[in-house]
């Protein structure tokens, strides 16, 4: 195609025959097609200045908001999780997704029992959009995380939010078996320690079995 108007032509017409396609996309390269003007334009670090990607809009679908529970990462931080009616979305089955913390699900005002709207963010992670209001059917329970849980639902620590904090923190540190698994991981990781065949798995059983307590016990 030549020109820009040649390229959202193009643009849509792949979008018309996205759903149909045997392969997930989640957008469209423009690439020069002259090698000299290729070698002219050069890079960019290691992106090429000779080919552009046009993403689309990331996939929607409508299910049920079964719960709402929480997840504790490397940080102590409880992240709520929506615990949905499997939906299939963007290529795969959601049945979890993302709600990022207290101050996003009351922007959100997304309830218990509400009907939503989820999508995979960037077609990777799965997250709540929205409530469907006009589906909702009498006056929802609200979710408060800190009324919920005040302590943390692993190690039972005190769970603190700070003032001008939008995140909770559990205080066990690495007395916390989600976050003592967490760490070992980010340890071990390929941009830390890079530690081979240390993965989910080996870590979920070493820290089960009271084996590993302190990065230092791998050792």
């Amino acid at each position: 195609v030549r020109g820009a108007t040649g390229l959202s032509d193009f643009h849509r017409h792949i979008a018309a025959l996205r759903d149909r396609l045997p392969f997930d996309i989640d957008g469209v390269v423009y690439k020069v097609n002259a090698l000299a003007l290729q070698r002219e334009l050069g890079f960019v670090t290691r992106e090429p200045r000779w080919a552009v990607a046009h993403k689309y809009p990331a996939q929607e679908a409508l299910t049920l908001l079964r719960g709402i529970e929480v997840q504790v990462g490397r940080t102590g931080a409880l992240t709520p999780v929506a615990r949905l009616e499997p939906v299939f979305v963007g290529g795969v089955t959601v049945t979890n997704a993302t709600l990022h913390n207290q101050d996003e699900i009351d922007r959100k005002d997304v309830r218990i029992g509400d009907w939503v709207i989820v999508r995979r963010a960037g077609d990777v992670i799965p997250e709540v959009v929205a409530p469907v209001v006009e589906r909702r059917q009498g006056e929802l329970p609200r979710f408060r995380l800190l009324e919920q849980y005040p302590t943390c639902p692993v190690c039972r620590s005190h769970v603190v939010r700070g003032v001008d904090e939008a995140v909770a923190l559990c205080t066990g540190g690495l007395f916390c078996p989600a976050q003592r698994k967490q760490a070992l991981l980010h340890f071990a990781g390929r941009r830390a320690m890079d530690i081979e065949g240390v993965g989910d798995k080996l870590v979920e059983q070493l820290v089960d079995a009271a084996v590993v307590k302190t990065p230092v016990d791998l050792y």
